[in-house]
C-alpha cells in the first residue's frame, strides 16, 4: 500500500483519518487534482429586450428631459415676474428712445424753434439723370418716362436723351414711389443719384424767418441763408431759434382774422421778450410756401416785420416821450398848446381829433396829440432829438441774423422841420423790428438788447446798453398804461394782465405826396405793465374801415383789439399770472392821471356820508305858515 486511497481524501471526514499534516503520527493526503474533463458551473447572462421595452425605456428619458426644461422654463419665468412685481422700482414705465430707422446722416444741420418743435430738416431723396450714349432709342424711353413721371414734358425728354451730353438730369428728388415705377421700366442708360432735400413741417407758419434753400439745398432767404455756413459745416447740430411755435400760431391766427375782416393788402406782428431780447414770434403776411417758394407773387416773399420800413405814425410818441423825460426839463404835468395850428413853410400842423386847449404831457400822449408832441420837442432840440433816435437804433439796421434787415431811411440833413414831423411818426421810416427793440428798452428799466432769432442759454451774457434812465421808464410805463385805461388803446385791454400801449395810425407815402385812406394802422402794446415782461406789435397795412368801426381803419379801431386778443391768449402760455389790475401794488407801479400825478390815493372818489336809516325816531314837525 502506498498510503494513498484513491476512494477519497483520508482523514477528511473519516474515521482513523491522519489529522493535521505535520502534526506526529498522521499522514497527510492532498486533494485529488481537478479532472480536464470536470463541467464548469454556467454564469449568469443578460436577457434579450423586446422592442416594447426599448420604446418604453426611451419614452421614460424623453419625459424626463422634457419635464427638466417645462421647469427650467417656469423657474425663469417665475424669477422674472417676481423682480418686476417684488423687487422692480414702482411709478411709471421708463421712456425709451426709439432706433432710428436708418442711420443715414443729411449734410444740413436741422432747424428747430425754442421747444425743440421742428422748423426744417434735410431727407435723402433720389434723383433721376441719364446717360444719353447708352440710350439706343430715345423716343421710346421719352414714352416709357412719361407714362410714370407725367409731370415731364416728351419732346424736352427726346430731346435730353438725343444729345451728346454724358449726363443730363431728367427729375430731382423722387419720391419713392416714383423711384420705385421708374425702376421697374428697366431703361438703359438711366439711373438714380442721391441726394437731400429740405423739409418744412411748419409750412408757411414760419416761412419769413426760417426761410427756404435751392434745389442744391443751399439757403436762398430766412435763417437758411443768413446761417448756410453754419448749417453745412455742422450739420449734427440742430439750429435751435427763440421762436414759440405755439405764440407763431396765435399772432398769424389773428393776423389773418383781422387782415380778412378789413380787406387790408398785409400785415406783420412780433411778439417780443424784453429782458432777453429774444423775438419769440414773428409773423409777415402774406406768406408763402417754404417748399414750393418759385414762381410766387413776390410780395409774398416780402418780410413786412424787418425788409419793410415805414412811418410809423403816433407810435412814435413813445420816444418822443421818453426823449422829453429823459432829458429832465420836462414832467407829466407840464402843460403845452395843443390849440394853435403850427406852420410850417406852407405847410400846417394840426391835430386829428383835437381839443383845442392846452394839454398835460399825460395828456398829449393820452389823445395822441400832433400839436403837443411838436411843442415837447422844440423845448428838447433837434440835437438832442437826433442823438436820442440814433441811441435808440433807428440809424442803422436792426442787425437781426436775416438777411431781408431793411435799412432806415433817416432825413439828411436833420432839421427843423424834420424834428418836428418825427416827433409824431412822419419823416423818418424804419421797420417794425426796430420800433419794437426800442420799446422794449422803454419798458424794461431802459436796457436796449440787440433783437435775436436764437434762442439764448439762462446762463448767456445779454448784450446790454443803458439808453434811458429808471425813472424815465418808469414814467413812460405809467402813460402807455394810461392810454389803455383812460386814451385811443382801450380795445388792447385784456383783464389782468396790466396790459399798456399806444396806438398809431400814419398815411402810406405815394411818391412826393400822401395818399389819403391809404394807411398803416398799429399798436404797440406790452404786458404786465407793473413788471413788463413781453411787447406786442401788430401792424396792418391798407386796412379799410367798416360797418363796425363806424367808418375809421385807425390803430385803435384794427390793430389794438387783435393785439388785446393775442395777448388773451399767449399770456396763459407764457405762464404770466393774472393780478387785480385795481390792487394797490399794481397802481403804485402804474398809476397815471390825466394831470400827470403817480399819486392813485390822491385821486380816490371822495366817499359820501351814509343814507339816515329807515324809520328815524326823530320827531318831525309841520313848518307853519304864514296866513294868507
Amino acid at each position: 500500500m502506498n498510503g494513498y486511497d484513491h476512494g477519497g481524501p483520508a482523514g477528511y471526514g473519516q474515521p482513523g483519518g491522519g489529522g493535521v499534516p505535520g502534526s506526529p503520527g498522521s499522514t497527510y493526503v492532498p486533494p485529488p487534482a481537478p479532472s480536464p474533463y470536470q463541467q464548469q458551473p454556467q454564469q449568469p447572462y443578460a436577457k434579450p429586450q423586446t422592442s416594447l421595452a426599448v420604446a418604453l425605456e426611451q419614452s421614460r428619458y424623453r419625459l424626463l428631459v422634457t419635464a427638466a426644461v417645462v421647469t427650467t422654463v417656469f423657474t425663469a419665468i417665475s424669477v422674472k415676474l417676481a423682480m418686476a412685481t417684488l423687487f422692480g422700482g414702482g411709478g411709471e414705465p421708463r421712456q425709451h428712445v426709439a432706433l432710428a430707422v436708418d442711420n443715414t446722416t443729411t449734410n444740413r444741420a436741422d432747424i428747430i424753434d425754442r421747444h425743440g418743435n421742428l422748423l426744417a430738416t434735410s431727407l435723402v431723396t433720389q434723383s433721376l439723370f441719364a446717360d444719353p450714349k447708352l440710350i439706343s432709342h430715345p423716343e421710346e424711353a421719352a414714352r416709357k418716362l412719361v407714362s410714370v413721371l407725367p409731370e415731364l414734358d416728351y419732346k424736352d425728354l427726346v430731346t435730353k436723351l438725343s444729345g451728346d451730353r454724358r449726363f443730363v438730369w431728367l427729375k430731382r428728388n423722387l419720391t419713392p414711389r416714383e423711384q420705385a415705377a421708374v425702376h421697374r421700366l428697366g431703361i438703359p442708360g438711366v439711373a438714380f443719384e442721391r441726394e437731400e432735400r429740405r423739409f418744412y413741417p411748419a409750412g408757411p407758419l414760419t416761412s419769413h424767418v426760417v426761410g427756404f434753400t435751392g434745389i442744391d439745398n443751399n439757403g436762398l432767404a430766412g435763417m437758411e441763408q443768413g446761417f448756410n455756413k453754419r448749417l453745412t459745416e455742422d450739420p449734427g447740430t440742430p439750429l435751435q431759434l427763440s421762436l414759440d411755435l405755439r405764440l407763431q400760431h396765435v399772432l398769424k391766427k389773428e393776423l389773418v382774422a383781422t387782415v380778412q375782416e378789413f380787406s387790408a393788402i398785409g400785415a406783420t406782428g412780433i411778439v417780443f421778450d424784453v429782458r432777453s431780447g429774444e423775438v419769440l414770434a414773428m409773423v409777415s403776411l402774406p406768406d408763402f410756401d417754404p417748399q414750393d417758394p418759385t414762381g410766387r407773387d413776390p410780395d409774398t416773399l416780402f418780410n413786412r416785420a424787418t425788409l419793410g420800413v415805414y412811418e410809423m405814425g403816433s407810435t412814435f410818441k413813445i420816444f418822443n416821450s421818453a426823449l422829453a423825460f429823459d432829458t429832465g426839463r420836462i414832467r407829466p404835468s407840464d402843460v403845452f398848446d395843443a390849440k394853435n395850428p403850427i406852420k410850417v413853410g406852407r405847410f400846417t400842423i394840426n391835430d386829428y381829433h383835437g381839443k383845442n386847449r392846452a394839454l398835460t404831457v399825460a395828456e398829449v400822449f393820452q389823445h395822441s396829440s400832433n400839436l403837443g408832441s411838436v411843442r415837447m420837442v422844440q423845448q428838447v432840440g433837434v440835437a438832442a432829438q437826433k442823438s436820442f433816435m440814433t441811441k435808440m437804433g433807428f440809424t442803422k439796421p436792426t442787425g437781426l441774423e436775416l438777411p431781408e434787415n431793411g435799412w432806415p431811411l433817416v432825413p439828411n440833413p436833420w432839421r427843423e422841420v424834420n424834428s418836428f414831423t418825427i416827433s409824431f411818426g412822419h419823416g423818418l421810416s424804419v421797420s417794425p423790428m426796430h420800433t419794437v427793440a426800442a420799446s422794449a428798452a422803454v419798458v424794461n428799466g431802459g436796457y436796449f438788447h440787440k433783437p435775436t432769432l436764437l434762442k439764448r442759454s439762462s446762463d448767456a451774457e445779454i448784450p446790454t446798453e443803458q439808453v434811458l434812465s429808471p425813472h424815465t421808464s418808469d414814467l413812460m410805463r405809467r402813460m402807455l398804461r394810461f392810454v389803455v385805461t383812460e386814451g385811443t388803446a382801450k380795445s388792447a385791454a385784456v383783464k389782468g394782465y396790466v396790459v399798456g400801449g399806444k396806438t398809431g395810425t400814419a398815411d402810406k407815402q405815394k411818391g412826393r405826396h400822401y395818399q389819403k385812406n391809404s394807411r398803416m394802422s398799429s399798436f404797440l402794446g406790452a404786458f404786465p405793465m407793473n413788471d413788463p415782461r413781453y411787447v406786442v406789435y401788430v401792424l396792418v397795412d391798407e386796412p379799410k374801415a367798416t360797418a363796425k368801426t363806424f367808418g375809421y381803419a385807425t390803430g385803435g379801431w384794427v390793430a389794438a383789439p387783435a393785439a388785446g386778443r393775442i395777448i388773451r391768449q399767449i399770456g396763459p402760455l407764457l405762464n404770466v399770472p393774472v393780478v387785480d389790475e385795481d390792487s394797490p401794488e399794481i397802481l403804485n407801479a402804474t398809476y397815471l392821471n390825466a394831470a400827470g400825478s403817480t399819486n392813485w390815493q390822491q385821486h380816490l372818489p371822495p366817499v359820501s356820508a351814509p343814507p339816515p336809516p329807515k324809520g328815524s325816531t326823530v320827531a318831525s314837525f309841520p313848518t307853519q305858515t304864514k296866513p294868507r
